[in-house]
Parts: structure tokens; sequence; C-alpha cells
């Protein structure tokens, strides 16, 4: 492959690491690449997935990566300081998109390779693309798509000087959601030696029943049986445009799903299949799965508050639906809105609702997940991102994602980074040193740089200005939490 030299860090792009998953191979598990005979130019980002166009509150917190969506589209990306070097740390990038879209050319990771680490990112399907499970033997091809990167790195990576008994993989939102279900996945075992999950825990996953329920709802808008021939053959456009009408109407109603799927909006995330996913991650963790993967795990203080800030909602929001997402997470409602508002004195029911979401959608599935593993022999070590965005007003606060940028070390507007938009004029590059090195030192040794997290002391990162460790953050909303689902 020839690549290019930028900043003294060697990257190849768009290397294939699956055949196209069309014809035959659409809605299926990822099948071999063909080889290729000569040099292959891997300069150019690859192909992208075909996605549901973004919402514009998305668009205006996530720059367009100008990928151009096309069927190889299963290919990934590699930077690394030394093509000729031995035995580097590798980090593998997981993107995020709610298991809707995501593209790993997104991502610049040549800050990673400037500090000695071998960095790749990666497409793998999402959406029904990735998700559908119809009860058929075939279930969750987008989480076998990163299996099939991973090993991809596993058998490769060595060829870019990475080291493949040393290898991390990193990932946001549904990202970090899919890492802990690749924790509890016997055919992910042995492909990664330590994790670090942002913003998502073992909580995004769907009862096998309910995802097929949502798999023959699709095709019955597509007007064709619920078979998988019958939906692979209708034409992309079409097929997209019924995933849209779905999405909208699980917004409408979020409940008719069931709570697993109510709770974070998600109709196409992992389901229960018993075979890829063999059972609820968070229980297979507890039992023992991935007890050897040294884990970081984490969560934004004010991860909820993204989507309420982007549209200008958060003075709009009725106390009667602060009620309706308690009741979603299985809190009293009643309780739940009294003990927010001492907690959050002055908050609005925006704020309300935002902080009751970032609790139960993110913060204590992360917390729980850390519980699991804390008494594995690997270590566990946990952190909360603090910075609050001065952008849109100081609405966003330490919104979803707004990490990204500080771990990549991407603050520069020329990287055109995820959630670039919501940095401000002039965000702090001491954080970003302190966060970036952190992840680069627990690739490296398996160290970030703080105590490990326990039960009794439960010691956790503050990233803020100053970073500084914590015990037990916010233990008042975590105790209300105990017992729910």
């Amino acid at each position: 492959m020839r690549g290019t030299v930028v900043d003294a860090v060697a990257v190849f792009k768009g290397i294939p690491f699956a055949a196209p998953p069309f014809g035959p191979g659409r809605l299926r598990p990822p099948l071999p690449v063909a080889p290729w005979r000569g040099v292959r130019d891997a300069t150019a980002f690859g192909a992208g997935p075909r996605t549901l166009p973004l919402a514009p509150e998305v668009v205006a917190l996530i720059p367009d990566a100008g990928v151009v969506p096309g069927e190889d589209c299963l290919n990934l990306n590699v930077w690394t300081p030394d093509v000729e070097a031995v035995g580097l740390p590798v980090m593998v990038w997981v993107t995020g998109g709610f298991f809707e879209f995501g593209f790993g050319a997104s991502y610049d990771g040549r800050r990673f390779a400037r500090d000695g680490v071998v960095c790749a990112t990666f497409n793998y399907r999402a959406g029904p693309e990735g998700f559908l499970d119809l009860g058929d033997g075939v279930a969750n091809v987008g989480l076998l798509d990163q299996v099939a990167a991973l090993e991809w790195v596993r058998d490769n990576i060595a060829a870019f000087g990475g080291d493949p008994g040393n290898v991390t993989v990193f990932g946001e939102s549904a990202g970090a959601m899919s890492i802990a279900t690749l924790l509890a996945m016997p055919r992910a075992d042995g492909l990664f030696r330590r994790a670090i999950l942002q913003s998502g825990a073992a909580n995004a996953v769907t009862p096998s029943a309910t995802a097929q329920r949502i798999a023959r709802d699709l095709a019955a808008r597509l007007g064709v049986p619920p078979d998988r021939e019958a939906i692979a053959a209708v034409p992309v456009e079409r097929y997209l445009r019924a995933q849209a009408e779905l999405a909208a109407d699980l917004r409408g109603a979020p409940g008719r799903w069931g709570r697993e799927v109510a709770a974070g909006g998600l109709p196409w995330q992992p389901s229960v299949d018993g075979d890829v996913v063999p059972g609820r991650p968070i229980d297979r963790i507890a039992a023992g799965s991935g007890a050897d993967v040294d884990l970081i795990i984490g969560t934004n203080v004010d991860e909820g508050r993204v989507a309420l800030a982007a549209m200008g909602a958060a003075d709009q929001v009725p106390v009667e639906a602060v009620a309706a997402l308690a009741a979603t997470f299985g809190l009293a409602p009643d309780a739940a809105i009294a003990a927010y508002r001492a907690a959050h004195p002055g908050s609005g029911n925006g704020e309300l609702l935002a902080a009751i979401r970032t609790d139960g959608f993110w913060r204590i599935p992360a917390l729980r997940l850390a519980d699991a593993h804390a008494g594995s022999p690997a270590a566990t070590y946990m952190y909360e991102f603090a910075w609050r965005s001065p952008a849109f007003g100081g609405l966003l606060g330490a919104c979803h994602g707004l990490e990204i940028p500080f771990v990549f070390d991407t603050l520069d507007p020329s990287f055109r980074p995820v959630l670039g938009p919501a940095l401000g004029a002039d965000p702090p590059q001491p954080l970003a040193d302190a966060m970036h090195a952190a992840w680069v030192a627990f690739a490296r040794e398996g160290d970030p740089g703080w105590p490990r997290y326990d039960l009794a002391r439960r010691a956790t990162m503050r990233f803020d200005t100053p970073a500084e460790v914590v015990d037990d953050p916010r233990a008042t909303e975590r105790e209300l939490w105990n017992g729910m689902p």
C-alpha cells in the first residue's frame, strides 16, 4: 500500500478489512477481502456506509467528514510514527453515532502516532444494515464487522510497527456500548488487551424478541415479507426512508418497543440473539467475561444536555416530560423530580430532564459496569469529564461527545474535530494534554495515572481545569438509582 506522510506521521487510508457488504453479502456477516496485486493507493479515505441524513442539531455539532457513501465501506485507516518500528502500542477507535451512522474518517489519529502509538479507525455497518434481527440465525452483523476489523489489526498491525498483543480499543457513545458488548462476546475474546469506554456501557442491548418485532415493522413498511433476502433486495433509498419513518415513530411513542429501546431511543442497538451476543453483557461481565481486560470507564457530567441545547429547547420542557422520562427508567416520578431539584437547585425542567437522562442512560450504567468489573484480576479505572463549554450560550455544559477532541488532542480548528463547534473560541489545551496523555499511558502500560476504582472508595478522575481525583461523586443521585432495572 502507498500512504502519505503528514507531520512526520505515516497515514494509510481506506484499507479494506472485509469485502463490500452488498449483493450476496448484504445484511450478512462480513466476508474476507479479495486480494489485490501490485501497490494499492491508500492516500484517500475510503467510502462510508449509506446512512440516514443527519438531523440539523447533529450537523450543528459534527462537521461533515467529507465521506462519500459507497459499497466498499468496510475499510479502516492507520496512523503510525514508524512503519519499521517493532512493538508499539496500538489503539483502535470504535466510532459512535447512535447505531445509526458513524465514519472512521471523522477522527484524526496523528497525535496518537506523534506520541508513539499506532492508531486505527474504521467503519462498521449501523442501522438495520448492521443490527437487523429476524430470528433466522443471523444477527448483530455490525458487531461482527467490528470483530473483523480487530482481526485485521491482529493479523496485520505489526507491518505498521504495532504490537498485536498490546491493543487498546476505545470508543464513545455507540462505540463504547459496542466495546462493552465485545467484552461479553466469545468471538471477540483475545482481540484486545485494554479498553476505554467513553459515555457508553453495557446497557444498550435489546431482547431478541423485541428486535424481531422491530425487524417485522421495518419489513411491513417496505412492503416485503420479514425475510432477509426480500429485505436485502429493496433499493437503498427506499430502505433508508423506511428506517427514518420507524425512527420518527419511535420518537413520537418512545415506549412502543419497551424500556430497553425507550431509554436511549436506539431501535438498532445490538440484540441478545443467543449466539453472537449469548446473554446480557452486564450479566456476562459480572460472571467474569472480559475479566482479563483492563478498563477505563467514564461519562460526561452533562451528557443529556446536547440535544436540548442544540435545539434551543431547554426552557420549553413541561414537567410531565420529566416525569415520563423518570418513569421510563423505573424511578418514582415525584420522588425523582424532588431529588433532582434538590441536587440541582435553580434548574428548570429542561435541565432536570437532561440530568435524569444523563444518569439513567449514561452515568448509572457506567457505574454498574465498573462495579461488575472491579473484582476482576484486570484493572478498572473511572473518570468523568466536567469541563463546561462556553459555546451556544453555555447551554451545552459538559455535554455528550465533548471530550472527544480532548482525547484526540485535536483542539486546533484545522482538524475539523467532532464536536469542534462546541469547543468555543479558546478551549483549554492543558486539559487536552492531560487527557490525551492519560489515554496514551493506559495504552502503553495499563495505568492512566490515578487510583484504581473499587467499591469502597469509588475513586474517579474528574477532568476539568484543574483535573483532580474525587471519591464517589454525586453519591446521593447514585443511591437513588439502587434497585432500578
